[in-house]
């Protein structure tokens, strides 16, 4: 099965994508209206705009440095997840979805990384929880935030998962405990992204990796933008021989056709040689 990434509407209607995922809000903190022919995606916590409003919504270090743009390893600003203000306007953003579609994707999900967040809302709920460990303390918010949002979605749940599936990565990294979460999702989304998929074993080893992780199903997001077709066709195939479906992510017309290529190949019998290779 193949699906779209987008934020453009009339791709969403393209009849070579089995599944479509529409991009309400994203990590700038740009928002569209919800729509209903897809499921619609909401970044969660990685939010410019909101960063750029109020700064003391920015995840610290313990040396104080805020997880925005200007940081190494940073390609957007984060907001801390322990914030009720902003949760809840996470909550009438998911809210105006669900009216669209009963089905919603949950992007972003997460502390930004091991070293955050050390801001007074995030000591304050440590010391006062039941936890001794703040790694436990910071998983426990991040479900508890899935838990509440999944609360208000009637439909599929899909939840984006930063690409790392090492044992312990992503619960160090993030706050994501995969096991308190899987009671939670439908499915999983892993964005695999290359700038042009020359090689994909370091593709084939990463999902084989969630494969192993996970019991719940998950897709892979591959990025479209100036692919040439026939690295894109290996990557897909290597991605489809391991997950749900193969989604294509902001170039909807290069994955339209990349599936042409790919359908035409199959009725003449052409092989791509190995995907693993």
């Amino acid at each position: 099965m193949y699906g779209v990434v987008t934020r453009n509407e009339d791709e969403l209607e393209w009849p070579e994508f089995d599944r479509a995922f529409y991009e309400v809000k994203d990590v700038t903190g740009r928002s569209a209206e919800p729509v209903p022919n897809a499921v619609n995606m909401v970044s969660c916590f990685g939010d410019n705009a909101a960063a750029d409003a109020e700064p003391s919504l920015v995840p610290v270090d313990k040396e104080g440095n805020a997880a925005t743009r200007d940081q190494p390893y940073f390609d957007w600003a984060y907001i801390c997840p322990t914030r009720e203000e902003y949760r809840e306007g996470l909550f009438d953003i998911i809210d105006d979805c669900v009216a669209a579609n009963e089905d919603v994707r949950l992007d972003d999900i997460g502390f930004p990384r091991e070293e955050y967040c050390h801001c007074d809302t995030c000591q304050e709920g440590f010391e006062a929880s039941e936890y001794d460990d703040c790694l436990e303390w910071r998983a426990s918010v991040i479900t508890e935030f899935v838990a509440e949002a999944v609360e208000r979605i009637p439909g599929r749940v899909y939840m984006t998962l930063y690409p790392d599936p090492y044992p312990g990565h992503l619960y160090e990294r993030a706050g994501i405990d995969l096991e308190a979460l899987e009671a939670h999702i439908d499915e999983f989304v892993v964005p695999l992204y290359d700038m042009a998929y020359s090689t994909t074993y370091w593709l084939e080893t990463i999902a084989k990796g969630f494969e192993s992780a996970l019991e719940t199903p998950f897709s892979i997001e591959l990025y479209a933008i100036n692919i040439e077709i026939d690295d894109l066709i290996h990557a897909a195939e290597v991605a489809d021989a391991y997950s749900e479906s193969v989604l294509f992510g902001y170039e909807a017309s290069n994955g339209r056709a990349t599936l042409r290529r790919m359908q035409a190949d199959q009725r003449e019998g052409v092989s791509h040689g190995n995907p693993g290779a």
